[in-house]
């Protein structure tokens, strides 16, 4: 048996030299030499019309740091997939990132839905994922950085700001979403908040339609009527994916102005409203941490570099007319920061590099100095409310003095009473 395992590590060695030596190390030599990037975005179905640009940012941000040296001197080497708005196919595809690619991090998901069914691969495998689109929070995970917005920095703010005199002083609301977690979380938390603020439920409407959902000629006549009633009524939209399309062209259709019943959508911007006839919908809001109308230097930088990048690519719709949004801004933020944590912990082991993640700040496009809370996962954001134009751009109509920190657990759900404002240690 001695002999045989003399043979045997001898064996070994030989062949790890001619692996070293000979043609066999190109393979490891290649994989040492990049670090791969995990992109999971739908590419298809109903979500794509959202989803297929935050690709591309991935991919411009990776071309940017690799035209700078890459990351440690490696190149990042994207792996991109198509979870095609299917969500169990998101689970799929996120295990097959972490365990066949062996990618160091994943930049992905839209819909909460898609987030919560890749959460417990990521947690079981001990990935990291950077999710860039405005949630319900009630989460908190420690494998995961939200670089979109909790509830308290658009959703909270939109309201108040309808019920403001400059938002028209509502008094009565409907809440209309896509049929899923976020839109029901998020009604869930505004209704409380409403309530708190004196609202009955009597003065609130609530509709729920399914994704890809294209008939809103009944759904827009019963706003209607619930706004008849002698109150100043506001529509807050969570409708997600291309069923914002037809809403929208229905509420157009139906002569719906925003003098009349305003509506702040939580999921449209700039990419959403292409192909939309947008005179109709001049004055009608959206709730969001950025915009591709801001004035400043490091927007003008953002906008200049999206426009060159998706010409010389060829980006279907943005070679003509690139737009700019904010799970956009989102994603550029949340690449360049992971950067900055890998090269602050020497490592992209994801222990090291979570621990590196804490107190980052970038120069965002949207004006202020975009911080990593120290303990909770979420950037600390700027509000924006903006006023749709004929263009299909928006103008600012408020904002917040600053940026504002996230609160992943509402105050208004009274279960949340103890919560820490953190994430469970590793198991």
């Amino acid at each position: 048996m001695q002999n045989s395992r003399r043979f045997t590590l001898k064996a070994l060695s030989a062949a790890a030299t001619v692996a070293t030596l000979g043609g066999l190390a190109a393979l490891p030599a290649h994989a040492q030499e990049t670090i791969k990037v995990g992109v999971l975005h739908s590419l298809s179905g109903t979500m794509a019309i959202s989803e297929t640009v935050l690709k591309d940012t991935v991919l411009m941000a990776i071309e940017e740091i690799n035209a700078k040296g890459g990351v440690m001197g490696k190149k990042l080497e994207p792996v991109v997939v198509d979870p095609a708005s299917n969500w169990p196919l998101f689970a799929e595809r996120a295990r097959q990132l972490l365990t066949q690619d062996k990618v160091a991090v994943v930049f992905g998901c839209w819909t909460s839905v898609s987030r919560k069914s890749v959460l417990p691969v990521f947690e079981e495998l001990n990935g990291l994922l950077f999710y860039p689109v405005q949630y319900e929070g009630e989460e908190l995970s420690r494998n995961v950085f939200y670089t979109g917005a909790a509830p308290n920095q658009q959703a909270i703010p939109a309201v108040e700001y309808l019920m403001s005199r400059d938002g028209g002083s509502a008094k009565r609301f409907v809440l209309l979403g896509t049929d899923y977690v976020y839109p029901r979380t998020t009604n869930k938390i505004l209704r409380a908040f409403l309530n708190s603020k004196g609202i009955p439920d009597s003065d609130i409407m609530e509709e729920y339609t399914p994704f890809g959902h294209s008939d809103y000629q009944t759904i827009i006549r019963n706003i209607k009527q619930f706004a008849s009633q002698g109150k100043k009524t506001a529509v807050v939209s969570t409708i997600n994916g291309d069923s914002n399309v037809p809403f929208y062209r229905e509420l157009g259709n139906q002569g719906i102005k925003a003098t009349d019943v305003p509506v702040v959508a939580f999921s449209v911007g700039e990419e959403e409203l292409r192909g939309v006839d947008t005179k109709p919908l001049e004055g009608h809001l959206a709730a969001w941490n950025y915009f591709m109308s801001l004035k400043n230097p490091t927007n003008d930088e953002f906008t200049k570099k999206w426009a060159a990048y998706a010409k010389a690519k060829n980006i279907p719709g943005h070679r003509d007319r690139p737009l700019t949004n904010d799970p956009m801004e989102a994603t550029y933020i949340g690449i360049n920061m992971w950067k900055q944590a890998v090269e602050k912990a020497k490592s992209t082991d994801v222990d090291k590099v979570i621990e590196a993640m804490a107190g980052q700040t970038f120069r965002a496009p949207s004006g202020i100095v975009s911080k990593m809370d120290e303990k909770n996962h979420h950037l600390h954001k700027s509000v924006f409310i903006g006023e749709v134009r004929a263009d299909g751009q928006f103008d600012v109509v408020w904002k917040t003095p600053g940026p504002v920190r996230a609160q992943p657990w509402s105050p208004f759900i009274p279960e949340n009473k103890g919560k820490k404002d953190e994430p469970a240690p590793k198991r």
